[in-house]
């Protein structure tokens, strides 16, 4: 898998892109990245990629141009996909989805917005929650995170991954690990038991529990 990460920060992305799951999986050749300053295709010597609004108001807002630009400047796109409040709520099932493309394109958004033109030229939007950001940067780690961990052979245990928290629509059961007791608490009996049939019921009947617990909005779903 290939993704274009477009953006006026794009060394945010060099320490992060190195590192753990996604570190191993650019070794192992299963996914690569392309790192586009939109900056570079700004139509002054300045690198300018913001202006002011028509109409007035508070705020910058990025121009279309250079970012157009950068756009068209891949020799392949892929599904483009603009990092926004007013995207689609990004969910353990949109990151499967883009987990099965090829190429994948992210454009991160600045200041007070992009030029809304710009969205005539994406295929979507993305919104990793009600909250604000500086800029789609964070929220395309997110994405990338997300995604590049469900790519085959990007994590060791493939068991892992599917009885990871939202992969059945449900919080993860309780894990614990040495020692069997920390000050006075001690592992579930079950967990020492040895048989795998009631470890199996009694994690689907914890990850009911918790889920019903602190997420009833899952449950309604």
């Amino acid at each position: 898998m290939e993704i274009n990460i477009l953006s006026i920060f794009p060394s945010l992305f060099d320490p992060f892109l190195e590192t753990g799951i996604i570190g191993k999986a650019k070794e192992k050749g299963i996914i690569s990245f392309n790192l586009i300053n939109i900056r570079d295709f700004s139509s002054d010597s300045y690198g300018t990629v913001d202006d002011y609004p028509y109409g007035g108001g508070a705020g910058m807002v990025m121009k279309v141009e250079p970012i157009i630009k950068a756009l068209e400047s891949l020799e392949e796109k892929g599904e483009t996909y603009l990092l926004s409040p007013r995207g689609k709520s990004f969910n353990q099932s949109m990151a499967r989805e883009l987990s099965n493309r090829e190429v994948l394109s992210l454009i991160c958004g600045r200041y007070k917005g992009v030029d809304e033109r710009v969205r005539e030229f994406v295929d979507g939007e993305i919104s990793i929650g009600d909250y604000i950001l500086s800029g789609g940067e964070v929220a395309a780690m997110v994405v990338v995170e997300a995604v590049t961990r469900l790519l085959p052979g990007a994590v060791g245990d493939v068991d892992s991954i599917n009885t990871d928290s939202f992969e059945k629509g449900l919080l993860d059961s309780p894990v614990y690990t040495r020692p069997r007791e920390f000050r006075g608490k001690e592992v579930p009996e079950v967990l020492l038991s040895g048989n795998h049939g009631e470890v199996e019921q009694w994690r689907e009947g914890e990850s009911i529990r918790l889920t019903k617990k602190y997420r009833k909005d899952i449950m309604e779903n």
